[in-house]
């Protein structure tokens, strides 16, 4: 195995994952951030990191970093670090496309004695069955003969300030113990919570897709409960604090369920499962659960209007946040649109406002026009949707929230992130 002093490294993707990681490796080795997306490259090598996760001053202070879109810059790179998205199709099944092709061209410039560290999450089994074939197809090198492989999985969470990549344990695990002791020695350099070593690419690669299906089975349990809750009159939040008293009670609430990992990840196990002759039923049930809470939100807001003498047709609705999750511009997979379009089917105007979220990537992905501001909209609405919990709007008060509605207007709170006497309606 080569040593930390001759190491290159080419990180291959830079979202909320790659660019995080190719910032820390730049602070101490040469480092090239790559990505196919030029107008990404232009606005990293101005400063501008528009995901909000890396600072002007980090992005300046990596001083071994460069950024580009072109391949051939990849070239004399001895570590590559792959962390593209890993989606899901319109079937929610795993597509590999974004990963495979990202091997496609390390596997244009990887040479002998490189090691290819994979981040994206993955089903067990990929790095070895999928990704290996097509970097020594496109190489003409061989694995362990000529070049090696490693899984260590991303752990990034977009929008948390506390638990930053250096202070997340990281996992990894080679092709051979040489590899894993070699990977583990490099990411050390930059990973201050320390290195666990998985016994095989495939354990790591299980280990990274149950942390997210264990969320998103817990979330989805929490969900049954507040649709239970609420048949019965009771307040779910109350119950929960309740039963958290005791010192086991994990503290889990319900809530809408999307992004890049929770809403997704699940999909790369169960895909597997299946392939293999396992129906894996809890797993799907949470996330049916899951993916039906947008519509219960805006059927739950429509009911409370109706008893208020609302008409729901024509009338004017304000849901506060698009983005999946706090404090955070990221819309992939975001659950919040399910709202948007439900309360659209009971024919109800609908604004969207979230000062996160860039107004043309919400105009692109997901056709939402976003306000600009909320200037000159207090008393406008029939109904408020807090949805997502910025700390923006926490800013801002209960007093300013219900005030951009009239006196009837319905508040109706999903994130539990104002006091319950103050709201009309919470999960």
């Amino acid at each position: 195995m080569q040593d930390l002093d001759g190491v290159r490294i080419g990180v291959v993707g830079l979202g909320y994952v790659g660019l995080p990681v190719a910032v820390a490796f730049g602070t101490r080795f040469p480092t090239v951030g790559f990505d196919i997306n030029r107008r990404r490259i232009a606005e990293l090598t101005q400063g501008i990191d528009l995901t909000r996760e890396v600072t002007p001053q980090e992005l300046t202070g990596s001083r071994h970093l460069r950024f580009s879109h072109e391949t051939e810059d990849l070239a004399g790179c001895s570590v590559y670090v792959v962390t593209v998205p890993t989606p899901i199709d319109d079937q929610k099944r795993p597509d590999l496309a974004p990963l495979t092709a990202a091997t496609r061209t390390v596997a244009a410039t990887l040479g002998k004695g490189d090691v290819v560290i994979y981040e994206s999450t993955v089903y067990p089994g990929v790095t070895e069955d999928i990704c290996v074939p097509i970097l020594e197809e496109g190489s003409g090198l061989r694995l362990g003969a000529d070049f090696h492989v490693a899984y260590s999985p991303e752990r990034i969470n977009p929008g948390d300030r506390r638990h930053r990549l250096a202070d997340i344990r990281k996992v990894v695990s080679g092709s051979t113990p040489d590899v894993t002791d070699f990977v583990a020695s490099l990411y050390e350099q930059i990973i201050t919570a320390g290195v666990y070593k998985a016994s095989s690419i495939r354990v790591a690669e299980a280990a990274k897709v149950i942390e997210n299906t264990q969320r998103d089975v817990n979330i989805g349990l929490m969900n049954e409960l507040a649709l239970i809750f609420d048949r019965l009159g009771i307040d779910t939040e109350e119950v929960l604090a309740a039963a958290g008293t005791k010192w086991n009670f994990l503290p889990f609430r319900p809530g809408l369920v999307g992004g890049h990992c929770i809403g997704v990840d699940p999909y790369y196990l169960t895909s597997k499962a299946q392939e293999v002759g396992y129906h894996p039923e809890i797993i799907l049930s949470g996330r049916r659960i899951n993916d039906g809470m947008g519509a219960y939100v805006a059927e739950r807001v429509v009911k409370l209007m109706i008893r208020r003498r609302l008409h729901v047709a024509e009338s004017r609705v304000l849901v506060l946040g698009l983005a999946f999750k706090e404090n955070c511009p990221d819309l992939r997979n975001t659950r919040v649109i399910d709202i948007v379009h439900e309360l659209r089917g009971f024919e109800a105007a609908v604004d969207v406002y979230d000062p996160w979220v860039d107004a043309g990537e919400a105009k692109a992905e997901l056709g939402i026009d976003l306000l600009p501001d909320l200037e000159d909209r207090a008393g406008s609405y029939d109904a408020v949707v807090l949805a997502v919990a910025h700390d923006a709007f926490r800013d801002m008060g209960v007093e300013a929230i219900r005030g951009l509605g009239h006196d009837m207007a319905v508040l109706f709170d999903v994130k539990y992130l104002l006091p319950a006497d103050k709201v009309d309606g919470r999960l």
